[in-house]
């Protein structure tokens, strides 16, 4: 059926894409330099997994209108506009407590503001370990940004009215632990390094990643075949950095990179979606902890490859490089230390070298 001019169109785009239909609008005309003719100019307002939908979506923007640009508008973005009016109407403590509170929801930075949804700011709230009156001013700023967006029209639901602060009044939410995984309890991991939910915890063991920058890894920032994957959102600068894939632990890697080719993320859910940390934790790490006899927290896998590195006497700035340590990076090892990529998988390569030459010596 052919649709009304000045209607929109719903387009497929070629390649392998999880929404493949692209619907967009004629938005004017521009003069081709070259050709000298004119061409029309388009506004995306989004993309969709089968026409029918992509079809839908352009009959309820045709209904009611709106900015696409503001719809694309990343936390960050959104961060940034309403700073620009907030900041200059109060104080500057206030604008430092603001900043503050922004820096620890990085893991919300490059999520599209009107995808967010409760969870997503729940998890900045359960993962950040600050104390309460930390967190109720991180929830003022979910209520300030709700506020702009919906005023806006970047967002059409307030979700941070429902953030929840208050279970933590009387304690630090998830401290991070300092407890590490024994090298038996390691061990217990590796017999069922089959199971590609027990690969996800031991690639966490020689990784050293925070869970969220794991969850969130893209395959465009994986390297296979040269055994390493970038960090490219952090809680810190530090955090921004290259992580080694050791040997023995390549094939996880490649395994997960395979599984779904749709999905743009390297771990992903039985169905090919981007896992979230709460479905992650709470039905898979949680389970084989239970499983294993376990009690570690996520964030004991990172501790456990510190210290499984300082116990294997590899220097302190190649830990730092490793794990993007959030402290004790002194200027010197900021500007003039550029490791090879090839160091730190060496490094790493090590720990795991010494856990089979530790398992041979126990089983002679």
């Amino acid at each position: 059926m052919k649709l009304p001019n000045g209607y929109g169109s719903v387009t497929k785009m070629s390649g392998r894409r999880r929404n493949p239909w692209v619907v967009r609008k004629t938005d004017g005309y521009e003069l081709d330099p070259e050709k000298r003719t004119k061409k029309q100019k388009y506004i995306i307002i989004g993309y969709a997994p089968t026409k029918a939908e992509g079809l839908k979506m352009l009959a309820d923007y045709n209904n009611n209108p709106f900015d696409a640009k503001a719809a694309k508008m990343t936390f960050e973005e959104v961060f940034e506009e309403w700073s620009k009016t907030k900041f200059p109407t109060v104080s500057e403590s206030n604008v430092k407590g603001y900043n503050a509170s922004y820096r620890a929801c990085s893991y919300l930075y490059n999520k599209v503001f009107k995808d967010i949804k409760l969870a997503d700011l729940q998890f900045v709230i359960d993962d950040c370990g600050k104390n309460y009156p930390t967190l109720k001013k991180i929830k003022v700023l979910f209520n300030q940004l709700y506020a702009y967006a919906l005023k806006y029209e970047i967002c059409n639901k307030d979700y941070s009215t429902y953030v929840d602060v208050a279970k933590y009044k009387d304690r630090n939410p998830n401290k991070h632990d300092r407890n590490k995984f024994s090298k038996e309890e390691v061990e217990r991991v590796w017999t069922m390094k089959e199971d590609p939910y027990y690969q996800i915890v031991l690639m966490l063991l020689y990784n050293g990643c925070r869970i969220s920058e794991f969850l969130d890894l893209k395959k465009e920032n994986v390297h296979l075949e040269e055994q390493y994957f970038d960090v490219i959102a952090s809680k810190t600068e530090n955090g921004l950095r290259k992580v080694p894939i050791p040997d023995k632990l390549l094939p996880f890697y490649q395994e997960w990179y395979d599984r779904h080719p749709e999905c743009e993320y390297l771990l992903s859910t039985p169905d090919g979606k981007h896992f979230l940390y709460r479905n992650y934790k709470d039905s898979y790490y949680t389970t084989i902890m239970e499983q294993i006899g376990i009690k570690w927290s996520p964030h004991c896998t990172r501790h456990t490859t510190i210290s499984m590195m300082k116990e294997h006497s590899i220097d302190e700035t190649t830990i730092k490089k490793i794990v993007g340590h959030s402290g004790a990076m002194t200027l010197t090892e900021r500007v003039y230390t550029h490791l090879d990529v090839q160091v730190l998988i060496d490094a790493i390569n090590k720990i795991v070298g010494e856990r089979e030459n530790g398992k041979e010596n126990l089983t002679t």
